[in-house]
């Protein structure tokens, strides 16, 4: 019987999307469309597809990129091109709550697209990045949300940050249109 419970709550529930279209600008200029993973971290796909849809990640820069490793954006706070206080650009989130960890067994490869947190597995909010090459260190501790299917090759061409974190220095790179898509 709680099967059935189950089984009719998800059909009721309306559908998530299945991915982002995201329209970069700066060193690296293009579009990335990115399918996102609902089945694996549902909580966090609705969180990134409810964030789109507002507008949220539009005009947000990339801010830590590091080479052979990843880029993250998608700090809503602080990250804003336009009226952001670059100086603390990873530090924030969004007005939303934070997201329990969501861990799955797919791992950190080129490619994937995992939630950038703090400390606590629990502290996910907005932030999220993209894989250059694979991170085994990453697997079971961040939550993967999704995987880059077109135009990997703009993710390649992302400005660099500079030192250890890989903050980026001067003009960075920018999200400036992200897009839902079925």
């Amino acid at each position: 019987m709680r099967k059935l419970a189950v089984l009719f709550s998800l059909l009721a529930s309306p559908a998530l999307a299945t991915g982002l279209q995201i329209e970069i600008a700066g060193e690296a200029n293009g579009t990335v469309t990115i399918d996102l993973f609902e089945d694996v971290a549902p909580g966090h796909v609705e969180q990134i597809t409810a964030l789109a849809e507002a507008g949220a990640y539009d005009g947000v820069v990339f801010h830590r990129v590091i080479e052979g490793f990843m880029a993250q954006t998608g700090d809503v706070q602080f990250g804003k091109l336009e009226g952001g206080d670059m100086g603390r650009a990873g530090m924030g989130g969004s007005d939303r709550p934070d997201l329990k960890a969501e861990f799955s067994d797919v791992p950190f490869e080129r490619g994937v697209v995992g939630m950038a947190r703090s400390q606590s597995p629990d502290s996910a909010n907005s932030q999220f990045f993209i894989m250059f090459a694979p991170a085994t260190h990453l697997n079971g501790q961040y939550t993967v949300v999704g995987e880059v299917t077109g135009g990997m090759d703009v993710v390649d061409a992302i400005k660099r940050g500079k030192g250890r974190n890989g903050a980026v220095i001067g003009q960075p790179d920018v999200m400036q249109s992200v897009t839902v898509t079925d």
